[in-house]
């Protein structure tokens, strides 16, 4: 990595790649492989740090079961090409090429069985050998185009021939996320999506604030729907709210002020189950029956919430009707969020540069020749479970192939 004042190439590249993260890594490495001369820049003090924490450290680098419908877009075609040209199987052919053991922990997710810096020492092995010149530290304050792309970097000022814009989004600024890209696609006059977080978790006020404060650390498996999508996977009781895989997931498709529902049993039919268990043991007390298939705490709150002045009611005396109502609420348990935790803690951005104005088989714009958009920055967003690292790994390869 190239940490000294002096810009290589004599600071005329022919491709410049802004942001050194997933998808620059990529785009920088294939390119530099068919002979380009690669300078790639990054703002920050170190090369794919949202590479290193992701996965809780093991960075989840794919999925076995990538799909055109696992991405949100305004034009949901548009991820279809990239990621039939550079498959998830290419990347895994890359990953056992440098011998890194890795396993599927569920639905198709594939993690590191030792450590996310496995995949980023890979990448940049991969850019080394192919000849791409890492600069850190190296903001880039401005770009101009007159025959080429001219810009003003904190390392001195650079001309390149083609630009690859690989900035990211919005999300997780302590690692580096910012709006550049976005300030970048406007000064080129493309259209910019409305941007806000995804895979976030929920927050509350109020008295669910203080029901998810008391259950926190508490986790359960559910089915949470917005009125579009419904995910079903494990739920997160936090300090502040909601959170867990299917919490993050829903959040993609969650918008303000909707409601969403919750599914606590979504393993058995609750209405029947409670009605059932009156038959079998008619003296028991309601809490007590679904602490069998509840957490003790989470019952105690909802016996709180739904029936607090019939806490000691035998079942017997409960009419069938009034349980099965109250095993419709278990059914379908439904809360407004005040909001959700916002870029701090979000994985990825929603929205971005318009991909109307991007051509999807090499990531060119389309009115601006040379200009490049890949990963994060573009309107196109996965879900959780390693599909934003594909679009990163796609995206960035039919670039670099282009550029």
């Amino acid at each position: 990595m190239n940490h000294s004042m002096t810009i290589p190439f004599g600071g005329k590249p022919d491709v410049v790649v802004l942001g050194a993260g997933a998808a620059g890594l990529m785009c920088a490495m294939q390119a530099a492989r068919r002979g380009r001369k690669v300078l790639l820049l990054e703002r920050s003090n170190k090369p794919g740090k949202k590479i290193l924490m992701s996965g809780g450290g093991r960075c989840n680098f794919t999925n076995l079961y990538v799909e055109p419908n696992r991405f949100l877009s305004g034009n949901p075609h548009f991820c279809k090409s990239a990621l039939s040209r550079y498959t998830q199987w290419d990347f895994m052919d890359l990953v056992q090429r440098h011998k890194i053991a890795y396993h599927e922990k569920s639905q198709g997710e594939l993690f590191c069985d030792d450590s996310s810096r496995q995949i980023l020492d890979m990448l940049l092995d991969e850019c080394h050998l192919a000849g791409v010149q890492i600069l850190t530290n190296c903001e880039t304050h401005s770009v101009h185009k007159n025959e080429r792309f001219e810009l003003k970097t904190a390392t001195g000022p650079i001309s390149a021939q083609s630009l690859v814009v690989a900035t990211g989004g919005l999300s997780i600024p302590k690692l580096g996320g910012s709006g550049f890209g976005y300030q970048l696609a406007r000064q080129f006059d493309l259209n910019v999506l409305p941007t806000r977080a995804g895979l976030v978790p929920f927050t509350f006020t109020d008295s669910m604030h203080e029901i998810t404060s008391r259950l926190s650390g508490l986790a359960l498996e559910v089915a949470a729907s917005t009125p579009d999508m419904s995910f079903s996977d494990a739920m997160l009781f936090t300090h502040r709210g909601l959170s867990g895989p299917a919490m993050l997931q829903l959040s993609s498709y969650w918008h303000d002020s909707n409601q969403i529902s919750i599914n606590l049993l979504p393993s058995r039919d609750p209405v029947h189950w409670i009605v059932e268990h009156k038959r079998r043991s008619p003296r028991g007390l309601l809490r007590t029956a679904l602490a069998e298939i509840l957490p003790r705490t989470l019952v105690l709150e909802l016996q709180e919430l739904w029936w607090p002045e019939r806490a000691e009611t035998p079942l017997a005396q409960w009419s069938d009707r009034d349980l099965e109502a109250l095993g419709e609420k278990l059914a379908n348990w439904t809360l407004r969020p005040a909001g959700t935790e916002g870029y701090r803690t979000a994985e990825v951005t929603l929205g971005g540069v318009d991909t109307n104005q991007v051509s999807s088989r090499i990531m060119e714009c389309t009115t601006v020749p040379n200009l490049y958009f890949i990963g994060e920055v573009l309107d196109v967003t996965g879900h959780l479970g390693g599909f934003n690292f594909q679009w990163a790994w796609s995206s960035g390869h039919a670039a670099g192939e282009a550029v």
